[in-house]
């Protein structure tokens, strides 16, 4: 018998206890977690149409894993003016439909953003307004032009 055969049979019971081990770990929460990679805004540019004061916005999340995109993305939303922060003066509801008030006027800033791993149990209340993202979530943004 040839020294090659000989090893092998030495070596199968580490190989066959390394797969097994490897099977266990995958089977016990090894697989890699599905995380929010980005989320994009539609329309990116917007505003009502004559007459009307409302403009659907649509958040997109794209993950790591499918299903991948996921649209629409329930998501948080809000609205700010540029370089100043929050305002009251566009309303937006959890569906992404955004509203001029009579107090709107100009270009705002619509948000939109969710945490990237939902098991972080990070509380996310504002998103940079709307730069950065400081709290462990992917944000989306569009523009609506109020008349």
């Amino acid at each position: 018998m040839n020294s090659h055969g000989s090893s092998f049979r030495s070596l199968f019971p580490k190989i066959f206890s390394l797969v097994i081990a490897a099977a266990i770990v995958l089977s016990c929460g090894g697989k890699p977690a599905r995380q929010l990679d980005t989320i994009s805004v539609s329309p990116a540019s917007a505003r009502p149409p004559s007459g009307g004061t409302t403009v659907q916005f649509t958040a997109t999340g794209v993950y790591n894993l499918a299903p991948s995109p996921v649209t629409p993305l329930q998501a948080t939303w809000a609205a700010a003016v540029p370089n100043l922060g929050p305002t009251t003066a566009v309303a937006i509801d959890a569906s992404g439909l955004a509203q001029c008030t009579p107090a709107a006027s100009g270009v705002y800033w619509i948000g939109a953003w969710d945490l990237r791993d939902p098991n972080s149990r990070v509380s996310c209340s504002v998103v940079g307004l709307f730069g950065e993202s400081p709290c462990n979530s992917a944000l989306g943004t569009a523009q609506l032009t109020c008349p």
